[in-house]
């Protein structure tokens, strides 16, 4: 008796298994691709960064993807001048996006402040 009530679980947990393709509503065996992760995701952010000019750069452990900026040099008195930060002291658009470690920079309302970015 033990036995057929073990059997007839089993069977019942069997039966409600479904594959993925079906519990999800999708149909047709095709199934729902995962998202990449490990060296596959980095690898495809390095491609996407490089293909849109950027340059892939190891910073504290990790890698991202910096830009030069259009306006780089260009006089600027607030945030609101760049397209990245204003530069403090040389009141002037810094040269990437993002601007990494510790820098002086001016706010949006032209105050100049110090932001620590890791």
């Amino acid at each position: 008796m033990r036995a057929a009530a073990l059997i007839c679980v089993s069977l019942l947990a069997l039966a409600a298994c479904k594959p993925l393709a079906q519990m999800t509503g999708m149909g047709g065996g095709t199934q729902q691709e995962l998202p990449l992760v490990g060296q596959q995701k980095q690898d495809a952010e390095k491609t996407a960064c490089v293909a849109k000019g950027g340059r892939w750069i190891d910073f504290n452990g990790g890698y991202l993807c910096q830009h030069d900026t259009r306006d780089n040099g260009k006089m600027c008195h607030s945030r609101n001048d760049c397209e990245g930060e204003c530069l403090a002291r040389s009141q002037t658009c810094a040269p990437v996006v993002p601007l990494m470690g510790c820098n002086d920079v001016m706010t949006e309302a032209g105050y100049p402040m110090t932001t620590c970015v890791n």
